[in-house]
């Protein structure tokens, strides 16, 4: 009998296989993101389930894992379902891709379940871990805790913004969004250094330090700011140019003048 790993893979693939044949109709791709957010959660809490390690980390992630997933895909879910038009990366891609968007996006949404897998796996480690040191675990969630709620804020101030009807046109430059062009990503990132941390002491624990490394690449250089900042720009032009010249891209930081 194959693997619970290795099904759990075949059972992803097959459900972006059916969403990937969705979006061929509908043209809206976000509904992968909700997919993503909810099978990481999904499979990293049967991974915890069936791990043999100590209960104390387990429960730990196990709680961060649920409110992240809960959290992040039901937000993605509501956006969605409300908003008629493709998220901004996506249209970008499409648009970008042309006839090449069919093939191409396949390929994108198997990526997406396998990341989900290989981001799962973390708990895989966590689930099996024998030996951890409580300022390990407390640090892991006060991190984690903070890092989902920075991300919840975020998004709230940002469709508080949207919701204005003199926002049309503009950039969102209050709260989070003064310090960085995109503090959702921020937080996002730091949500997935919290397991390293909690891990520290497990076997293969270090191996989960390519986790928030791997995030940064994909919402730095792949899927996350440039297509972000590509559609901001042509539809906000010189005031998301201004935005650009005054704003850190990721890292909080003082915005300059």
């Amino acid at each position: 009998m194959p693997d619970i790993h290795y099904l759990l893979l075949i059972a992803l693939l097959l459900i972006a296989t059916v969403l990937w044949l969705q979006q061929l109709q509908t043209r809206n791709a976000g509904w992968v993101d909700v997919f993503w957010s909810w099978s990481v959660g999904v499979v990293g809490l049967i991974f915890l389930l069936i791990g043999q390690g100590s209960m104390a980390p387990r429960l730990a992630a196990g709680v961060l894992l649920v409110v992240w997933s809960v959290r992040l895909g039901g937000h993605i879910f509501i956006r969605v379902r409300n908003d008629s038009r493709e998220d901004g990366r996506y249209a970008a891609m499409r648009d970008a891709l042309g006839q090449k968007a069919a093939p191409v996006f396949l390929l994108f949404y198997w990526g997406q379940a396998g990341l989900a897998w290989g981001f799962a796996l973390t708990f895989l480690v966590i689930g099996n871990q024998k030996a951890f040191f409580w300022p390990a675990v407390l640090a892991g969630v006060a991190l984690g805790l903070l890092a989902i709620g920075g991300e919840a804020l975020a998004d709230r101030q940002l469709k508080r913004f949207k919701q204005r009807p003199d926002s049309r046109g503009g950039t969102c430059r209050e709260g989070l969004w003064r310090y960085s062009r995109h503090p959702n990503y921020f937080f996002e990132w730091l949500h997935w250094v919290s397991y390293p941390v909690m891990a520290m002491g497990a076997a293969h624990g270090g191996w989960l330090w390519l986790l928030p490394l791997a995030m940064l690449v994909f919402l730095w250089f792949v899927t996350g700011i440039p297509y972000t900042e590509r559609q901001a720009l042509k539809t906000r032009g010189d005031d998301y140019r201004d935005y650009q010249r005054t704003t850190s891209a990721f890292f909080p930081w003082r915005p300059g003048k």
